[in-house]
């Protein structure tokens, strides 16, 4: 596209060197520029991108967005007082991604996003409507496949992903829409079809600094639907008619508790998974899903409810749903008939009595549970995992979770004030002994859950990611015991 194309009816100050040049692309990190590429200069919350136009140019950039004019540079230049006002317009323009050619759904809400994500995608697939999917695991384009950096990734780069799924004849897009990304603004100029809330609880207050500006950044995804658009809120958490209260879409709840648009009831959950009941245009009907855990059927009924109103059958849904397979990190099953061992994501307290207290109820067996928490990360919620852990657990191990630049001795110690009882838990720092250690001290019926990292296959100690994979660690051991049966 010619930048003089690209910078029609989006706001400048002025445009320095030439015009009437082809841009091959768009680029907010200098690490990634292309030949051609336009740079925006913006400043983020670590770096200013004004000190890397150099690198840019180097790297091939042939224009640069700034704030400041540079005469001893050839690149062209267009001069904006914030560079980052104008990413997303500049974004949706190159792009094209302001069509509705393709459904878009967006998911947030402190747990459950994940969950939500594939098995919506997962039915989408089931009955021939080909979908991609942006979230913490993955981001998937058809066939091309990218590790996860962020759950959300940046502004530029949503709008990228969405121009190739639509190249590569995708008909939908789901997106885990995290406060990190909805607070910078990287879903700015992309217009959700379906957005929907999970729940909401305390975490990532390292960044938010308190939960008012927490819950805010969630609520901005519905505060900027569109009046066409669906708000699809879970009634059973207390902030749901809250966070869509100035929306302009219309809104359909969930609930397993009260009426709402869909309920679920007769609710069965097993450790081979969870079966309930809906009703739908004046018939009952039996979905199972074979995922554990009551939070899990709050998953499934934002998928069912979602899809319904995009006017796909009852009856291919639920056929789906049967087949979903475990996604890697949330309740996932460790490939052993040896013990019975769980490893998930739960990094928050809420998460962590969400998982626990739903395996409490499926099992008379005792419990095993290893965690730690995050460097550098919300510290006021290190004794509520404790806490958590004790009331739901026979056996907790604290142990390290990416100290990241914190000690991880401090960190345990400041988990460790949150249990009543000496005798409730047992610290192993080195987390790979802390798995070995739950393995040696279960019996064959017990259930370990190994909780914090999920699908993250590193520690992060200092400033390194280091291999690290608990799921393995935990099959590398089972089958290096002899007497372990």
């Amino acid at each position: 596209m010619k930048l003089k194309t690209l910078f029609k009816n989006i706001k400048y100050k002025t445009i320095k060197g030439k015009k009437d040049i082809d841009i091959s692309g768009i680029c907010s990190d200098s690490r990634y520029v292309s030949i051609n590429n336009l740079f925006i200069a913006k400043k983020g919350l670590s770096y200013d991108g004004s000190n890397f136009i150099i690198d840019a140019i180097n790297a091939g950039a042939i224009a640069i967005v700034t704030n400041i004019y540079n005469p001893f540079i050839k690149a062209t230049q267009i001069i904006v007082d914030d560079p980052a006002s104008i990413e997303a317009d500049i974004a949706e323009k190159f792009y094209g991604t302001s069509s509705n050619d393709i459904l878009k759904i967006a998911i947030t809400g402190t747990n459950g996003k994940t969950t939500t994500s594939y098995l919506i995608k997962h039915v989408l697939d089931n009955i021939n409507i080909k979908s991609g999917l942006i979230g913490s695991i993955e981001y998937i384009l058809g066939n091309n496949k990218l590790f996860s950096t962020n759950s959300t990734p940046g502004v530029v780069l949503n709008h990228k992903y969405i121009h190739e799924m639509k190249k590569n004849n995708l008909k939908a897009l789901v997106i885990e829409a995290t406060s990190h990304g909805l607070d910078q603004d990287r879903l700015k100029k992309i217009e959700f079809d379906i957005s929907i809330f999970t729940n909401f609880t305390q975490d990532h207050l390292d960044y938010h600094e308190n939960m008012q500006k927490y819950f805010s950044a969630k609520k901005k995804l519905f505060d900027n639907l569109k009046k066409d658009s669906i708000a699809i809120v879970n009634l059973d958490d207390e902030k749901s008619l809250e966070i869509v209260k100035n929306t302009k879409a219309k809104v359909y709840t969930i609930s397993t508790k009260k009426k709402a648009s869909l309920k679920a009831y007769d609710i069965n959950c097993t450790l081979e998974g969870s079966y309930f009941f809906i009703d739908h245009e004046n018939e009952k009907h039996k979905i199972f899903i074979p995922l554990i855990g009551i939070f899990n059927v709050y998953n499934a009924l934002s998928c069912i409810q979602a899809l319904l109103l995009k006017k796909i059958k009852l009856v291919d849904i639920i056929k789906a749903l049967k087949t979903f397979k475990n996604i890697k990190g949330r309740l996932e099953k460790v490939n052993s008939t040896k013990r019975n061992i769980f490893v998930d994501f739960a990094h928050t307290d809420d998460a962590l009595i969400n998982v626990l207290s739903n395996i409490k109820k499926l099992t008379k067996a005792r419990i095993i549970n290893i965690f730690g928490c995050g460097g550098n990360r919300d510290s006021d919620k290190r004794k509520k995992m404790a806490i958590a852990s004790e009331k739901y657990a026979d056996i907790s191990i604290v142990t390290s979770d990416n100290p990241r630049n914190e000690d991880p001795k401090k960190i345990i110690d400041e988990i460790i004030l949150g249990f009543s009882k000496k005798d409730s838990y047992i610290v192993i720092e080195d987390r790979k002994m802390a798995i070995e250690k739950a393995i040696e001290l279960s019996k064959k019926e017990d259930i370990i859950l190994i909780s914090g990292k999920g699908h993250e296959t590193y520690q992060i100690i200092k400033d390194k990611k280091h291999d690290f994979n608990d799921v393995k660690i935990a099959e590398s051991f089972l089958n290096s015991q002899k007497g372990i049966k």
